[in-house]
């Protein structure tokens, strides 16, 4: 048990689950990189995928919580050697979320259009971000199949499997991307903005396809539903309530945010579009660390081990703050070239140049509450989770935004609300884990 706390073994877990994390935001940000550099209107095509990326993300974060849920249930199995009392859970929880997905396409399909006019889109790119959502919705389900099967392997401590499907899905959507955005001559038409989204949906099929796949070849925990639900259904529902009411808070932030980049004119959102899915890339490549301590918790707590659990915290800051600093240097490394990438629009790199420092700024502070948010989720903890951020979103980045948007601080104001924002939700999970285990060490 303590070898599971040495920096080979959390670096074992942290470096496939780093790769296996970054899958979604690069398929976001191959979308970004490539509709930004189209020949037609590429600056409303950007701000549509933006506003669209923020919406899908909103969907796929409320309900893909269900990866942290099982992922803590069965790693907490593990610990306490009772992984045959929840081998059937995962597969009913994959039902109950994906017909919920199913639900919400219905849903948003037909109400594309009035969803989009809240985030301040009109013409054009209300007319893009249509187009993009009415395809790209379809891979919501896949998304979300994956991400359950995800967490049942971090449960059984593998990330290296959601690795190799990661890895196969987000190289799938970036050649797709080019075929189908600029087309093949002779062959394939250039489809625009709709093409980024068949990509997008044809990659998350993949790796739909491939978890179901992994899950039936490597492990024991079957994919057939079975009847009546596992007792630890009820406390599944529960973590997923508790995680939905949070996810909320979370996307209310982003909401706001994207909302008021859209307010701003089409350069604005277009230049937080890029900065907004560079912070997510950072995200979750420090989200590696985050997966490791939801791991490694989850199964310490189930054993009973608080002293590890305190040891596992320090080595997780250290390696997190590193983490972030290295992001941070290599940012201002290629400050300039990176903008380029997405967009050679002027108005659209000059915001984005104005406001790309914060971002880079803010990632050691990220990496604290990232880490210990996936702490938390391995305890089971999610009531306090929701709490914090229900405090931090409504108590410190809606009034920051709302007094730096009165001064006209623009993008400023979205940035800065930002960074206090995780420096609200990181230090009073640090607290009270040591409040919980230290002493008891």
């Amino acid at each position: 048990m303590d070898q599971s706390i040495s920096l080979k073994h959390i670096n074992t877990l942290a470096v496939p689950a780093i790769i296996a994390g970054i899958s979604e935001p690069i398929l976001s940000i191959t979308d970004t990189a490539i509709i930004g550099n189209v020949n037609i209107h590429p600056t409303e095509a950007l701000a549509a995928v933006g506003i669209v990326g923020t919406f899908i993300s909103m969907l796929i974060w409320v309900l893909g919580q269900s990866r942290s849920a099982i992922s803590s249930i069965i790693s907490q199995s593990v610990g306490a050697n009772k992984l045959d009392d929840v081998k059937n859970l995962p597969a009913q929880a994959i039902f109950l979320i994906t017909s919920l997905s199913i639900i919400i396409i219905l849903v948003t399909y037909p109400l594309a259009a009035s969803i989009f006019k809240l985030y301040n889109a009109s013409g054009l790119i209300l007319e893009y971000a249509q187009e993009y959502y009415k395809i790209r919705v379809f891979g919501f389900p896949f998304t979300l199949f994956t991400f359950a099967i995800f967490g049942a392997f971090r449960g059984l401590q593998n990330t290296y499997y959601p690795m190799i499907i990661a890895i196969i899905g987000s190289a799938s959507n970036i050649l797709l991307d080019f075929a189908l955005v600029y087309g093949i001559p002779d062959y394939i038409p250039a489809m625009h903005i709709k093409g980024a989204a068949y990509a997008s949906v044809i990659a998350q099929l993949i790796m739909a396809v491939l978890s179901g796949y992994y899950l039936y070849k490597k492990t024991d925990i079957p994919l057939k539903l079975t009847l009546p639900f596992n007792k630890e259904i009820n406390k599944f529902l529960l973590m997923i309530l508790n995680l939905f009411i949070r996810t909320l808070a979370l996307n209310t932030a982003l909401y706001f945010a994207s909302s008021y980049a859209t307010s701003y004119g089409k350069n604005y959102i277009a230049a937080y579009t890029i900065a907004i899915n560079i912070w997510f890339l950072g995200a979750f490549l420090i989200d590696g660390f985050a997966s490791a301590g939801n791991i490694l918790s989850g199964k310490l707590f189930g054993a009973k081990r608080p002293d590890l659990l305190i040891r596992l915290s320090n080595k997780l800051i250290v390696l997190g703050i590193l983490t972030g600093i290295l992001l941070a240097g290599i940012g201002w490394l290629f400050y300039e070239p990176i903008g380029r990438v997405f967009t050679k629009q002027p108005e659209v790199l000059e915001a984005f140049y104005d406001v790309f420092w914060i971002v880079l700024a803010m990632q050691p502070l990220c990496a604290l509450a990232f880490i210990f948010d996936g702490m938390f989720k391995g305890l089971g903890k999610m009531k306090y989770l929701r709490n914090v951020l229900l405090a931090s979103t409504f108590l410190v980045f809606l009034p920051t935004l709302l007094l730096f948007d009165y001064y006209n601080y623009k993008l400023y104001a979205i940035f800065i609300a930002f960074t206090l924002w995780m420096a609200a939700r990181g230090i009073p999970l640090i607290i009270k884990f040591r409040q919980l285990f230290l002493v008891t060490k």
